[in-house]
């Protein structure tokens, strides 16, 4: 394990994102918050600003040069996300607004397909966006939805999960990685359990995409939602990968240019896949830009990432554990690198305001996760979410601010 951690040169990779050398209140930053957004390598940087200040145009539809440029680099970067999370072919990589779009999509065209009575499945540790578009689905349809409870660990009750299915399963929606937990869900037995009894899966990845390598057509399930902006790229950009048999079976989801075949006032015929679900000019700079941040993630060893973010876990919680208070939230046997943790005696948001006039950088409130902090009995937690840029000893900095944050508010 050494040896790998040792081919992550993070000094190397620390100096190719600059917003990380910066000054916050006269101290050097301390970003942890790497779960809400992540900062992007300046390849991705000057990708955006080559984009609009020489390739700008608009794509599909244009014979001049420059739509044409921008038209090729556009599904170039779908190509290099598809084989970034081996997708068979390109499209079924559907560019979205990020994850939240993705998974409303699903809900919206997929969801006409669902009937009275059919049943949908997700768990108590969901992030909001995998928690509303299905209730707002039951309502329209009159589907029932099912919860997998958590224990106190914030782990799955799989047992549960497994009782709930039946022949009136139609979908199950989970998420990959907790946002506010960190918990590492089983999805690959999920899939395979759902699968039994005929139901379609959705994964939401928005916090796994970033810490290990996804493989489509290992993992099997039907949709897989995340967003560019969690994975270092741009904002305003994400990807849904379906199946495509399951894709093709479902009526678009918007109407607009770039998503029909032919139109009159008669009838309209729709395009095939991926532009059926990309109505309308795209964040053309987000595709091309997110495709140069898989590339940034391909020349990274990803075996290397993983087991410096877990060191960095591992190195936060024990630390943690050390000062009078703590507790944290979220202990499952398999987590990615989050600790979430309430002091005793404070309020999340106090403990956030105070690192942060100390130049550390963590998220604090409920984290789209309300029904969550309810199961907990807590408003919230103090979040602090690390990536392959973060370093030991700025952990050391995070627990001495912590310290004297926590002594200034008891």
């Amino acid at each position: 394990m050494n040896e790998t951690i040792v081919k992550l040169d993070v000094e190397k990779i620390r100096s190719e994102f600059p917003t990380l050398h910066q000054e916050v209140y006269g101290k050097p930053l301390i970003y942890f918050d790497n779960g809400a957004t992540a900062q992007k390598p300046q390849s991705v940087i000057d990708a955006v600003a080559k984009y609009y200040s020489k390739d700008n145009a608009n794509i599909h539809r244009g014979v001049h040069h420059l739509s044409q440029v921008a038209t090729e680099q556009y599904e170039e970067a779908r190509k290099i996300i598809q084989k970034a999370i081996n997708a068979p072919t390109s499209e079924q990589v559907l560019f979205t607004k990020g994850t939240t779009d993705g998974i409303n999509l699903v809900a919206y065209s997929y969801g006409q397909l669902l009937k009275a009575g059919d049943e949908i499945i997700i768990s108590e540790m969901e992030h909001h966006s995998n928690i509303v578009p299905w209730q707002m689905l039951c309502e329209r349809q009159g589907c029932v939805l099912k919860v997998i409870p958590i224990n106190e660990k914030g782990e799955l009750k799989m047992d549960v999960f497994e009782s709930f299915l039946s022949d009136k399963t139609k979908l199950v929606s989970v998420t990959h990685i907790s946002n506010t937990l960190g918990t590492i869900n089983p999805i690959k037995e999920i899939i395979e359990k759902a699968h039994v009894v005929g139901a379609k899966v959705l994964i939401d990845g928005a916090q796994s995409i970033q810490h290990a390598k996804v493989d489509m057509q290992e993992l099997d399930c039907d949709f897989f939602a995340f967003s560019g902006h969690k994975v270092f790229g741009p904002t305003g950009v994400g990807i849904l990968y379906g199946k495509k048999e399951v894709l093709d079976s479902m009526p678009p989801y918007q109407g607009g240019g770039d998503m029909i075949a032919k139109v009159t006032f008669e009838k309209t015929t729709y395009n095939e896949l991926p532009h059926k679900f990309e109505a309308g000019t795209p964040n053309i700079a987000g595709g091309i830009c997110l495709g140069t941040a898989f590339e940034y993630l391909n020349n990274l060893d990803m075996e290397a990432v993983h087991a410096h973010e877990q060191e960095l876990l591992e190195y936060a919680e024990s630390e943690l554990k050390k000062i009078n208070g703590i507790r944290l939230i979220g202990t499952a046997d398999k987590k990615t690198s989050v600790v979430s943790f309430v002091v005793e005696g404070t309020h999340p948001f106090d403990i956030g305001t105070l690192l942060d006039k100390q130049g550390v950088a963590v998220r604090t409130g409920h984290h789209c996760t309300q029904p969550l902090m309810d199961i907990f009995q807590i408003p919230g937690t103090v979040r602090a979410s690390f990536a392959f840029y973060n370093t030991k000893e700025e952990i050391d900095v995070f627990i001495t601010a912590l310290k004297r944050s926590v002594n200034m508010l008891l």
